[in-house]
């Protein structure tokens, strides 16, 4: 089982990137999946979590507005579409599969963490 993050980059303040995330070796479309992502000293942190039917999605509050979730189950592929970005979005993002059934927040509720993308915004 592997998660591949892809579409990081380095941008300016205010613009756009989109991250995917396809997953390979077994189907997660029953699953929630959720974005995390970590700066340089910092913890790794939430960013937004969708349920298995992408009917349902939860966003932090630093990227509520901004940043949209979604999946393509057919795909095996999640996705993060990230507009106005700002500096202190610059983190390494992380896709992961969910382990309950509901939208957690936590890193612990998650699992099959891919390698992860760089996200850079410059100012």
């Amino acid at each position: 089982v592997q998660l591949q993050a892809s579409g990081g980059g380095l941008v300016q303040a205010g613009g756009s990137l989109r991250l995917s995330c396809a997953a390979s070796g077994r189907s997660f479309s029953t699953l929630p999946m959720g974005w995390f992502r970590q700066a340089p000293g910092k913890a790794r942190e939430f960013v937004a979590a969708i349920s298995w039917s992408g009917g349902r999605t939860q966003y932090a509050d630093s990227v509520k507005g901004r940043f949209t979730i979604s999946r393509d189950n057919a795909k095996n592929t999640l996705y993060l579409q990230m507009n106005s970005l700002k500096p202190e979005d610059t983190a390494v993002y992380y896709c992961a599969v969910g382990l309950v059934a509901g939208l957690s927040t936590s890193r612990r509720d998650y699992t099959f963490w891919g390698q992860g993308t760089q996200v850079t915004v410059s100012s």
